[in-house]
């Protein structure tokens, strides 16, 4: 039963419901009462601040976790998003620069906003304990002049990881007072240190610890997290530290409502849904239209202006304001990002479209609805998302629309996976060979290694004597320097495999070119590609150059009633295998990849309306990949090849669709194909491959967990409602000839290996 509806929200759930198509869940999360500890020992001007801003008693969780960080004990909090992590590490910090006015602290971030939202909140408290502690942010918007002060005289210093990795590190003579003296290390949204950023940030961390080591301090980590399966484990791995952990959480919280919303169906036998684009869009704008906050989450750059573009257009239909909703991603220039921050915590602007770059903890003021387009690919993810909406007093909601993709259906059917299972786990790979001699590099221009020395636990004798051959040290005595004429910290990004971006550059007129934008360079092809529609802000730009060398793309504005979506042409080598447990195995591969066409899709009926060709080169990447060869007993024997090249491409279908479930990966991160004839095995083969140079352990986990993932494919593909194949399960090739029945004959018999 439906409890009667006391706010305007609970009437928004209502006609959601009442809608076409089902709320295929419906959770209600009853409220919670706070569960609070006592304070340890704390100086009196600290206690007196915190009850002047409404704060007694800790939760359970703060006492902890502040009791362990004071006893010296490196410290883990994972509690939900709005639980009052940040007290954890703002009442020690403050503390030891009480006790000892010396005493340093830095704060590391993911992102630049993410730091200037929690320097306003530690300048309250700051204040209201009325000490002399110098607060700064230090990163690429920190005016020069305002540098040296930082330096010399910042108790607590807010960065990121790469101004830490590019302009701190290399530079810590500058930093003697900052290193002599550092006693605490806050990292903030540890769970976003996964996969590549966190394999990173691991040698990061050597390379500080390394110099703290140097200058005599031996800083104290607290680190906090969302929920997942193994907060420990990662922040071991990135500290190379024993951790305590902190996980009850005493924070109350109001009612909270999720639902997974699915699409109607429009072709029950085909199992084909209406799009959930369209359902994102008419429930914003309902929301909006009702004066409700809302901020909408979806998975690419190109989904948040389709969604900017019809929300806006749908306002306009109501005689409504459409400015009062703008879009939030990655390629959007600074400028433009802090305005959309302030127009929300002002209220201006009563909604945002955004990728994830909004899902971790900023202060955007309150929210009240949070609607996914889609599954954002992780449970850890869709739970930080689901957490903006309601992160202060009041009933709050949540909405995942669910897509036509299989995983999305896979949840709207199986709902337990969702709610009820374990979070997934974060994997780093530090010794990732690319990462790892990129770090000794860094860690060689910042102070010179001795024969023998460890890179953190890293034996990194051969990577030293490499380098060494290859003149970029110099071995005197037993003392490896730097001598290259280069700076190593420059030439590698912290978050993908290349720091380059593409600049985006409206030439119309031809008196005043102006950057529009940018684009990380992987994505670039794909993208910015010459007669592609690029989007920014809901106005559409014609691609009419990609400058790969330049790293430009040339664009013009023009009226566009289509965007374009590229297809990736791939392929598979493998160049030595690791493990073999048949028919499964995993291994380094080379992974080839080129774009070849694009198609027009209309804006307002995503119908195809034309195509062009693309003509770019090859791109190549050695990573690891893990396989699943086909072995010989399987029941298609008498098969013809489109039955057989189906069933393969449902089967890879459905394990890009669920893999991500288990590895806590993006979908973009794991490159996932079959092949009916591979050359190397001469039989057809299904890869799964990290998308990143040197790989970064999910396709270890693939092969770790390879009887999970068929069991899950298993499952996706059985509970899909369609009859003989749809996008959903199979894929669009699959629905095309009904592949339904041949892709569960295969899995089946992979599930049950004959003898």
């Amino acid at each position: 039963m439906l409890r009667k509806p006391r706010k305007k929200i609970e009437d928004l759930l209502k006609w959601i419901e009442a809608r076409p198509g089902e709320v295929a869940v419906w959770r209600t999360f009853p409220p919670q009462k706070a569960e609070c500890g006592t304070w340890p020992a704390l100086d009196s001007r600290l206690t007196r601040a915190l009850a002047l801003r409404g704060i007694d008693r800790p939760y359970l969780h703060q006492a902890e976790a502040i009791g362990a960080a004071l006893e010296g004990k490196n410290v883990v909090v994972v509690t939900p998003t709005a639980s009052g992590k940040t007290l954890c590490y703002n009442v020690p910090v403050v503390q030891s620069i009480l006790e000892e006015p010396s005493s340093r602290a830095l704060y590391l971030f993911p992102t630049k906003a993410l730091s200037q939202d929690q320097l306003a909140e530690l300048y309250d408290l700051v204040e209201a304990v009325e000490a002399d502690i110098a607060c700064f942010t230090y990163d690429g918007d920190t005016a020069p002049s305002a540098r040296t002060k930082v330096r010399s005289a910042g108790h607590i210093v807010i960065t990121n990881p790469d101004m830490l990795h590019t302009g701190i590190l290399p530079h810590h003579t500058k930093w003697v007072k900052l290193f002599e003296n550092l006693r605490y290390i806050v990292l903030d949204e540890m769970h976003g240190y996964r996969g590549v950023f966190g394999s990173h940030l691991a040698n990061v961390i050597r390379r500080l610890k390394r110099i703290c080591a140097f200058y005599g301090s031996k800083p104290t980590f607290i680190c906090c997290s969302a929920t997942i399966a193994n907060p420990r484990e990662l922040a071991e791995a990135l500290l190379e530290e024993p951790v305590e952990l902190v996980t009850k959480n005493g924070a109350p919280r109001d009612e909270k409502h999720v639902l997974i919303q699915n699409p109607p169906l429009v072709n029950r036998s085909m199992g084909i849904r209406g799009s959930s684009l369209e359902e994102t869009a008419a429930i914003a704008t309902e929301a909006l239209a009702n004066n409700i906050s809302t901020i909408v989450f979806t998975r690419s750059r190109t989904n948040v202006e389709l969604l900017l573009h019809r929300i806006r257009k749908n306002l306009q239909a109501r005689s409504l304001p459409a400015e009062q909703v703008a879009g939030y991603r990655g390629g959007y220039l600074p400028n433009e990002r802090r305005a959309i921050e302030r127009g929300l915590r002002s209220g201006s602007i009563r909604g945002v479209i955004s990728t994830n770059a909004l899902e971790l903890g900023i202060d955007i003021g309150s929210l009240e609805l949070a609607v996914l387009h889609g599954y954002p690919g992780s449970i850890a993810s869709a739970w930080q998302q689901m957490g903006r909406a309601g992160r202060r007093q009041g009933i709050s909601a949540a909405v995942m629309v669910a897509s036509s993709f299989a995983l999305d259906q896979f949840l709207a059917t199986q709902p337990s996976y969702f709610f009820d299972a374990s979070p997934e786990r974060a994997r780093v790979n530090p010794g990732n060979l690319y990462i790892l001699v990129n770090h000794v590099k860094c860690a060689a221009f910042e102070l010179p290694f001795r024969a023998g020395d460890r890179f953190g636990k890293a034996d990194v004798t051969e990577i030293l004597e490499y380098l060494g051959e290859q003149g970029v040290l110099h071995r005197a005595d037993d003392r490896y320097h730097w001598q290259a004429d280069s700076f190593p910290a420059e030439a590698f990004s912290l978050r993908s495999a290349t720091s380059e971006n593409v600049v985006i550059i409206d030439v119309s007129d031809p008196a005043r070119h102006t950057v529009v934008g940018e684009v990380d360079r992987p994505s670039a092809p794909m993208l910015v590609h010459p007669e592609a529609i690029y989007f920014h802000g809901a106005r559409a730009y014609q691609v009419l150059e990609l400058d790969s060398k330049g790293m430009r793309a040339l664009v013009k504005p023009v009226e566009a009633e289509y965007y374009t979506d590229a297809d990736l042409a791939v392929r598979l080598e493998v160049l030595e295998e690791f493990e073999q447990a048949s028919p499964w195995g995993w291994g380094e591969v080379l992974f080839a990849s080129r774009p070849t066409v694009y198609k027009k899709i209309r804006l307002s009926t995503q119908e195809n309306v034309g195509y062009g060709n693309i003509h770019l080169d090859e791109e190549q990447m050695h990573t690891t990949g893990a396989w699943l060869t086909l072995p010989d007993n399987l029941p298609w024997e008498n098969w013809d090849g489109d039955r057989k090249s189906s069933a393969l491409a449902g089967l890879a279908h459905l394990l890009r669709a669920t893999a991500p479930l288990f590895l806590m990966c993006d979908r973009s991160d794991l490159q996932v194909h079959g092949m009916v004839r591979d050359p190397h095995f001469e039989r057809p083969t299904i890869y799964l491959a990290d998308n990143f140079p040197g790989g970064v352990g999910l396709s270890e986990a693939a092969f770790a967990l390879r009887g999970a993932l068929l069991d899950s494919a298993w499952e996706a593909l059985v509970s899909c409602p369609c009859e003989r194949g749809c996008p959903a399960c199979v894929g669009a090739l699959g629905a095309q000839i009904g592949a339904k029945e041949a892709t569960r004959l295969l899995l089946s018999s992979l599930r049950r290996p004959g003898p």
